[in-house]
């Protein structure tokens, strides 16, 4: 497994627990230093470039919308990942209920940190542009119930993040469940 953007690597570490062969990637040295403490390898960025081999799982747990040079990972993607391995990508859902009712103060748009937004549609586009085919999707729940308590109280106050954001994270949820635009998605992704 190689996890981009592996923060802390509690991710890894579980992963390894299990059985798993580990990599990280982090660009946060203070992060990156206490992932390898816990004797989980991690790498920066900018060494990903000259890892010499192949991988069967991909992983960027809401990462892939901070990426600076997309076109470039994209390519890494190609070269990281063995035939028939997997790719599973977090990310905010641009399409959602909670996008749509809270628009400018979103908290997922997370300017300038959120350098892409995505939707179901153009994640597909993207990863068939490489040779990536959708397996999967997944709503991730209380990332609805988050990102709403944020959003409301980016457009009114804290209090009211306490109280209207869970209502408008359920609805959006609820909404979901007709239209499959959860508030965070998890796609899986092969070559």
């Amino acid at each position: 497994i190689l996890d981009i953007g592996c923060g802390t690597g509690d991710f890894l570490s579980y992963m390894k627990q299990r059985g798993a062969e580990v990599q990280g990637v982090e660009p946060d040295a203070d992060a990156r230093n206490l992932a390898n403490s816990k004797g989980i390898n991690v790498i920066e960025p900018g060494q990903l470039a000259s890892l010499n081999k192949k991988f069967r799982i991909i992983t960027m747990w809401h990462v892939l919308e901070h990426v600076h040079l997309l076109k470039e990972r994209m390519e890494q993607f190609e070269t990281l990942l063995e035939e028939g391995g997997i790719i599973i990508i977090a990310v905010p859902n641009l399409k959602s209920f909670d996008a749509a009712y809270y628009g400018p103060y979103w908290a997922a748009y997370d300017v300038p940190r959120h350098l892409y937004h995505f939707s179901h549609k153009n994640m597909n586009q993207l990863f068939s542009n490489y040779g990536f085919k959708e397996v999967g999707c997944f709503p991730m729940y209380y990332d609805a119930y988050y990102v709403s308590m944020k959003s409301e109280e980016y457009k009114n106050s804290k209090l009211s993040s306490f109280i209207k954001g869970p209502l408008i994270g359920l609805v959006s949820n609820l909404s979901a469940r007709k239209t499959h635009e959860y508030s965070s998605q998890i796609y899986v992704f092969t070559k």
